[in-house]
């Protein structure tokens, strides 16, 4: 069983990022209402079962737009493209938490 699936990921102490395996990975806007949260949620996952069935079938042109699409619906969650916060702190999306000024943190977590 991995350990994602018996214990949450850790959150960083600004809730910007969650680490999964050693990797910081930016946490959807908090500023996004429950519904307008849900519906990208819905459009993102519909996107991914899209991307999907196009691998399954072998469909490169049906697989670049449902990856567009995937990538469209992070964007609007704020887990891509420019960052959420608006205080100037660097972005450290998809980066390793050891090369990161959360490192300290990271190892001391039990």
């Amino acid at each position: 069983m991995s350990r994602r699936a018996t214990r949450p990921a850790p959150v960083t102490p600004d809730g910007r990022y969650l680490v999964v395996d050693g990797v910081l990975w930016r946490r959807s806007d908090p500023a996004l209402g429950p519904k307008q949260r849900a519906l990208l949620v819905e459009a993102l996952m519909h996107a991914r079962r899209d991307v999907g069935r196009a691998l399954r079938e072998g469909n490169a042109l049906a697989e670049r737009a449902a990856r567009a699409r995937v990538h469209k619906a992070k964007v609007a969650l704020g887990e891509r493209g420019p960052p959420w916060w608006t205080d100037g702190a660097p972005d450290f999306n998809r980066h390793k938490v050891q090369n990161t000024p959360y490192a300290d943190w990271f190892r001391a977590l039990p």
